[in-house]
């Protein structure tokens, strides 16, 4: 009923702005995170293109996956995901929608397969620590899914359907919408797969692993006049799991989720000021059934309300400061944690200084009032020098951390209520180098981690969370992009690599699930009408226990799609895409196999 009836909302509204005008020509664009420009100068930003979300899968997982240095792990297509960004832990990658961080109050993390990554206009990436700006958690990466306006008048819709392997079904409508007063972009995704892949060698299926979610985002902008813009941002997730097993051991298990993000925001700017207000209010519930079959379940409740005021004050043409305040109260209570609330309030400081055509640089300071644990205090500084249009450097260094989660803290006979966030100090230097076509980036890192939270057995042998290791990463990321139009077309190339060292200075031992090497290319030519795109994706070896024994083997795996642009009254693409082209095995989590070849079918409707 949920999706028939968010359909019937989607396709009413289409109808009902289908009567204005469209203007092709964009006057202006407002985008909710401005941080994310205005305040990373000396950071690594990677922007997902839109030709680029077009071409993936729906899942989040899929996108990062194939065009990013990330590693994840799933377990099995479809199933739970996390990342490990520059070497650290799923709790220490921030996911941040409209500028608001969404890791999970209970686990600390965002599972990257509930997010649709068509629900958003646009996706970033951002390396390296962010707490200052983003809080908790941001300390090898950022994740950034973000929504924009154009205040046009304009009507446009897409309709995009799939259908692949493993009776794979998807459809995502959006609608965008507007004029000089009023904007909007309202997205609605609805995915489900019977996922009954086979096990390559093991003359097994991956059974239980079906799934089903819709998933509903959009964003209304109102210009009260040309000083004032109210926004308002909303975001659901309804997904159905039955949980796939392992090789050895089948499963019965299934879970639902149903997440909720809501966001108003006044912003007021003129020729020295941009203030903004935001209140955002969050929802996460979970109901995990071990046997499907059955009523019995556990679950967890969390709501989070977030209000920030937000100040940019330009002092020159050259310097500007921006202090922040905010305020966060977060409440749970589930089947595992009893009842329980946490204030925090955050003070910000933050800083730009554009000395001359060639040097910038940014500074930034946070503190956090919180009773429940002793809040750091956190600093950023960056540096970036254009000495040239062939190259240019940054460098950057900051001090980041992430709090303990519901989880860590209050789970029934096992939580720590004692437990410290973990610190790190991290140090970063971006060098771009430009000749003509090609831009090329090398970006050594080196972290230093301490009090990481681990859940380890204790005397009796029963798991619980301590504040444990001192970890230190450190390696270098390279990008490569390439682009040159011939007589035949154009030419497209992006390569990233990452080589990555994080160890435990307690036993010199490679943490688990970390690849030392990780390597995404694209290539695409386009010929007229037709793309042709190929990618490919290697990860290299990771161990799965702490010791370093044993281990999941390298991995390389091809996929390439052919589309096709139709030139009618209603313009679009169709795609017929290849994953795995070599039908290899693999894993990224040990005993839990990942699918051989296979395909999908795409047709996208614009009119």
């Amino acid at each position: 009923m949920k999706f028939i009836f968010v359909l019937f909302i989607f396709i009413y509204t289409s109808i009902a702005f289908s009567q204005q005008d469209s203007i092709v020509k964009l006057k202006e664009v407002v985008l909710i995170d401005s941080k994310l420009k205005t305040f990373s100068l000396a950071h690594s930003i990677f922007n997902l293109s839109d030709s680029i979300i077009q071409r993936n899968n729906t899942s989040l997982t899929d996108l990062l996956r194939n065009n990013t240095t990330i590693y994840f792990k799933e377990n099995g297509k479809g199933m739970v995901s996390s990342p490990s960004f520059r070497g650290t832990t799923a709790q220490q990658t921030a996911v941040i929608w409209n500028g608001i961080n969404i890791n999970s109050q209970f686990n600390g993390q965002t599972d990257f397969n509930t997010i649709n990554s068509f629900d958003f206009n646009s996706i970033s990436v951002r390396t390296g620590g962010g707490s200052v700006i983003y809080g908790s958690g941001a300390i090898g990466g950022t994740i950034h899914l973000n929504s924009y306006l154009n205040f046009e008048n304009r009507i446009s819709n897409t309709l995009r359907l799939n259908y692949g392997s493993y009776s794979t079904l998807g459809l995502h409508c959006k609608l965008d919408v507007g004029s000089d007063k009023i904007s909007a972009n309202i997205n609605f995704s609805r995915n489900e797969s019977e996922n009954d892949y086979e096990y390559i060698g093991y003359n097994k299926k991956n059974e239980n692993g079906n799934y089903q979610n819709n998933s509903f985002n959009s964003l209304f902008g109102y210009k009260i006049n040309e000083k004032n813009i109210l926004k308002f941002a909303t975001h659901f997730f309804d997904g159905e799991r039955f949980f796939s097993g392992t090789i050895a051991s089948p499963s019965k298990s299934k879970y639902q989720d149903f997440n909720t993000r809501n966001l108003i925001e006044w912003k007021f700017e003129n020729n020295a000021i941009i203030s903004t207000t935001q209140f955002a209010f969050l929802t996460e519930k979970y109901k995990y059934f071990e046997n499907k079959n059955s009523d019995l379940f556990s679950f967890g409740e969390a709501k989070n309300a977030v209000f920030k005021y937000d100040l940019v004050y330009k002092v020159s043409s050259k310097i500007k400061i921006n202090p922040i305040v905010s305020h966060t109260q977060s409440t749970g209570k589930g089947t595992n944690v009893l009842k329980i609330n946490r204030d925090i309030t955050s003070f910000s400081f933050l800083l730009t200084h554009k000395i001359d055509k060639k040097l910038d640089y940014e500074a930034s300071v946070r503190t956090e009032i919180t009773s429940n644990y002793e809040s750091p205090i956190l600093y950023s500084i960056g540096v970036k020098y254009n000495p040239s249009s062939f190259y240019s450097l940054a460098i950057n260094s900051s001090k980041n951390f992430r709090i303990p989660s519901f989880n860590d803290l209050y789970w029934e006979g096992l939580g720590n209520p004692n437990l410290k966030p973990e610190h790190s100090l991290q140090y970063e230097l971006n060098n771009i180098f430009k000749i003509k076509e090609i831009e090329i980036k090398l970006s050594p890192f080196y972290t230093k981690l301490k009090d990481m939270l681990r859940w380890v057995p204790n005397a009796s042998g029963v798991w619980q969370p301590i504040n444990t290791d001192k970890v230190k990463i450190y390696g270098v990321e390279t990008a490569l992009t390439w682009m040159k139009k011939t007589r035949i077309g154009l030419f497209q190339f992006n390569g990233n690599y990452a080589y990555t060292e994080s160890i435990n200075e307690q036993t010199d031992k490679q943490l688990i699930y970390v690849p030392y090497h990780k390597l995404s290319t694209g290539l695409t030519l386009n010929v007229k009408s037709i793309n042709l795109n190929y990618n490919y994706v290697f990860n290299g070896k990771v161990f799965t226990s702490s010791d370093n024994f044993y281990t999941l083997k390298e991995y390389g795996l091809s996929n390439a799609s052919l589309d096709y642009t139709m030139g009618t009254k209603i313009k679009g693409i169709i795609s017929f895409q290849v994953l795995n082209l070599e039908n290899k095995p693999y894993q990224n989590v040990l005993s839990r196999p990942m699918p051989g070849r296979n395909y999908t079918i795409n047709l996208t409707l614009n009119f």
